[in-house]
């Protein structure tokens, strides 16, 4: 089966990334705070990693006071 190119330009491309979202939000209006939080999650994580590259170990404990927000 060959593949045909069709070509689309930003402005096609951004509009139909456009439509998608407004109709995501539509019928699933919690999924933004989903993604929103899963990001945030993904930007701490590798924070973590990156500082824990070179900082001292701490303890497990002082890891789970920290992750429940009891800084």
């Amino acid at each position: 089966m060959a593949r045909t190119t069709v070509p689309i330009d930003d402005r096609q491309i951004k509009q139909a990334v456009k439509e998608v979202l407004r109709e995501k939000f539509a019928h699933d209006p919690e999924w933004l705070r989903e993604v929103v939080a899963e990001v945030l999650e993904d930007m701490a994580m590798a924070k973590a990693i990156r500082l824990g590259r070179t900082s001292m170990f701490v303890s497990r404990a002082e890891v789970f006071r920290m992750l429940d927000g009891k800084e």
